[in-house]
């Protein structure tokens, strides 16, 4: 069952900055993803942009250089191995480490009839939404926990009976169970590992009918980057709970 993270962590979020962490952030070339990527920037994170090509992070970049921290930027389809692999070259050229990861990349299927819906789209959808995150929590999890710190941050969906959209909402039901397995793994490391619904915003892929602007993902999608040493861990969090915060 899904427990949601209680209010009270105002207290602990509200004021901590992020100085000398480095965060990775995917799918940050736009939407969700860049509002995370200058939120940490104002809490002084230094951050690293991705984007499926070099070209579609410039925006990005320009505005959480302007925040004062240190900024890269790297390209690759996580559809494909190597894409994450050039990320993840990109990630290690950057920066000597990862301290906060937000698997944040996230497609949907065209909408059909359940039935129609082809597998290979199932296997595209689940590439990118799950196999992509495993591959780089593989690659980075075992580094922070050698150094007994990290924050990871799975972006998740609250979406429902929506029966056309089934390899989405599939892939990120089980993007929830990933979660809560690698949260048992790292018990007791200080590397938390958390899941997070951003809520349904106004982007691209949620469309201009959602309920919510992109902004209002702040800061409610810092808190888990924000927890203190030894914090919750395999927890929900939603970003909308946390929207009447400065």
């Amino acid at each position: 069952m899904t427990n949601r993270v209680d209010l009270s962590l105002e207290r602990q979020t509200k004021m901590r900055t992020l100085e000398n962490r480095w965060a990775l952030v995917t799918g940050s070339s736009r939407g969700i993803g860049r509002e995370i990527v200058l939120g940490l920037a104002r809490r002084k994170c230094d951050v690293i942009v991705h984007g499926r090509e070099i070209g579609h992070t410039r925006e990005t970049v320009r505005q959480a250089e302007a925040c004062g921290v240190r900024v890269a930027a790297v390209e690759g389809d996580l559809g494909t191995p190597e894409g994450i692999e050039s990320v993840l070259r990109g990630a290690g050229r950057a920066a000597d480490r990862i301290d906060i990861l937000y698997n944040n990349a996230a497609i949907q299927n065209e909408w059909l009839s359940v039935f129609e819906i082809p597998l290979d789209a199932w296997r595209t959808v689940f590439q990118v939404n799950l196999f992509a995150m495993v591959a780089l929590c593989n690659a980075i999890l075992p580094g922070m926990r050698r150094r007994n710190f990290g924050r990871v941050i799975n972006l998740t969906s609250g979406i429902q009976d929506t029966p056309s959209l089934a390899p989405y909402g599939v892939s990120k039901a089980a993007v929830d169970k990933y979660t809560r397995d690698l949260a048992a793994e790292l018990r007791g490391t200080n590397v938390l590992v958390n899941h997070l619904d951003p809520g349904w915003l106004k982007t691209d892929m949620g469309g201009p009918n959602a309920e919510h602007a992109v902004t209002s993902v702040l800061p409610g999608a810092l808190v888990p980057a924000l927890l203190e040493d030894n914090g919750p861990s395999g927890r929900f969090f939603a970003a909308q709970d946390f929207k009447y915060l400065d």
